[in-house]
C-alpha cells in the first residue's frame, strides 16, 4: 500500500492543531511505503498564465522562462505523487473559512481533465481516481459543524467535493478537531480526542498489512 500525506500546515505542532495531527498520524503508521507532499516545502509557483504560456510554448518549440519550468516540473510531480497512491491523506487546517492557498496550488495542479476526471461523449462528468481512497485530517478553532455555520466552512467540504466529488475516491476516514480556540477551558480535552482518532485511523492502515 502506497500512502501520500498532502500536509498542508508550516506552523510547528506545538502552534498548530493539524500539524499535530499530521504527525500523530505518521508516528502511528506501520508497515506501509509513505511519502510526504509538503506543500509549503514544494515550490509550487501557483497557477496562471504562467501555466498556460508554457503549454504554448511546449506545442510551438520555444523556449521556456525559469516560471514556466518550475510551474510545468510542479504539476507533474504533484501529479505523479497522486498518481502513485493508494491513499491519499489531507492534514490542513481551516484558515479564513477555507483551505490554504499552498493546498489550493497543489488541487490546481492535479485538477486536470484527462488525469483526475473526463468528460464523456454526453458532456457528462466521469471520475477518474475511483480506484484510490482519500483521509480527511482537518482542524479549525471554531464550531462550525452546526446547522448554522456548516454553509460557512469552506475547507474539509471543499477537499471532500473535490477529490470525492469530481476525483471520484472513496473518502474511508474524517476527522475533525473543532472549538479548541472557542472553548479554551474545554481544549485540551478536545484534542486530545481528536489526536486519539488520529491515531486509530493511522493504526487501521497499518493493521491492513500486518
Amino acid at each position: 500500500m502506497n500512502i501520500l500525506v498532502v500536509k498542508a500546515n508550516n506552523r510547528p505542532a506545538s502552534e498548530a492543531v493539524s500539524s499535530k495531527m499530521y504527525e500523530t498520524f505518521m508516528e502511528n503508521l506501520e508497515g506501509v511505503n509513505v511519502t510526504t507532499y509538503d506543500v509549503f516545502a514544494e515550490d509550487m509557483p501557483y497557477f496562471g498564465q504562467d501555466l498556460f504560456n508554457a503549454f504554448g510554448k511546449m506545442q510551438s518549440g520555444e523556449e521556456l522562462t525559469d516560471v514556466e519550468q518550475r510551474i510545468l516540473a510542479a504539476k507533474q510531480k504533484a501529479m505523479d505523487a497522486l498518481k502513485a497512491a493508494d491513499v491519499v491523506v489531507f492534514a490542513f487546517p481551516l484558515w479564513n473559512l477555507t483551505i490554504p492557498a499552498k493546498l489550493q496550488t497543489f488541487i490546481d495542479y492535479v485538477y486536470a481533465a484527462g488525469f483526475t476526471f473526463k468528460y464523456n461523449e454526453n458532456g457528462q462528468l466521469v471520475s477518474l481516481m475511483t480506484d484510490k481512497k482519500a483521509v480527511i485530517l482537518s482542524a479549525r478553532g471554531g464550531i462550525y459543524s452546526t446547522p448554522e455555520a456548516a454553509p460557512m466552512e469552506m475547507a474539509a467540504t471543499y477537499i471532500k467535493n473535490v477529490v470525492g466529488g469530481v476525483f471520484g475516491m472513496e473518502i474511508v476516514d474524517e476527522v475533525i478537531i473543532e472549538g479548541h480556540n472557542a472553548a479554551p477551558d474545554q481544549a485540551q480535552t478536545i484534542i486530545a480526542e481528536g489526536l486519539a482518532k488520529v491515531a486509530e485511523v493511522a493504526k487501521s492502515f497499518s493493521a491492513v498489512t500486518a
